[in-house]
């Protein structure tokens, strides 16, 4: 059973159906919820303007319901979408963009940075964007519909010059083209329509 607390509330945690990647976190009512699971589009219950909110109406970002489910107690429940566009106002593609925090940053105070497994993330996000919305002009797109064997070639290239900047170059080089040969890789598992996920799987297979 969903339970509603005080306010007639529950928390709603939005999460790329594909990815896996939690993009925000809002509150339903009751009617957002049965809107929500009526279809196709999430909505939520804007507690400052105190009203229903449907999601994407002004931005035209919508979040395209593929399944909704709660946790043990009722009271929240996790909605997974396929996005059309960036999640967040800020038109970050989720709105726990800031990277990653922990107790030592609370206690120097310090800024948070987006550290290497978000970055890579947001890269694999705007990847699968650009493939849905297939903006003009857009390189990724152009790789796309050339096809596997043209974005396997193009990594094969990325790898080769990144290897001979680490015999030749500068430690800057080094990071551009590795940047280059990730941005391919990451390319090629759009291509094949795989997620990261299988990757992250077997590299943390082989951590023993």
């Amino acid at each position: 059973m969903i339970q509603f607390d005080d306010r007639g509330l529950l928390a709603a945690i939005v999460q790329d159906a594909d990815s896996g990647r939690v993009l925000m976190h809002a509150y339903m009512n009751e009617d957002a919820l049965k809107r929500t699971l009526e279809g196709p589009d999430v909505w939520f219950y804007s507690r400052s303007r105190q009203e229903l909110w449907h999601k994407g109406e002004t931005s035209g970002n919508y979040l395209k319901v593929v399944e909704v489910e709660q946790d043990c107690d009722g009271d929240a429940v996790v909605v997974k979408v396929n996005p059309v566009g960036p999640a967040c106002h800020t038109d970050a593609v989720s709105c726990f963009d800031s990277g990653v925090l922990d107790s030592a940053l609370l206690e120097s105070g310090g800024s948070n940075e987006k550290l290497g497994p978000g970055v890579l993330q947001e890269l694999i996000d705007v990847i699968k964007h650009r493939a849905t919305e297939k903006p003009e002009g857009s390189y990724t797109v152009q790789l796309l519909d050339e096809g596997t064997g043209r974005v396997a070639q193009k990594i094969v290239e990325e790898a080769g010059e990144t290897a001979i900047a680490a015999v030749s170059q500068t430690q800057d080089d080094v990071a551009n083209e590795m940047g280059d040969m990730l941005y391919h890789c990451m390319v090629l598992l759009k291509s094949l329509d795989m997620t990261a996920d299988k990757v992250w799987e077997v590299l943390a297979s082989r951590r023993g």
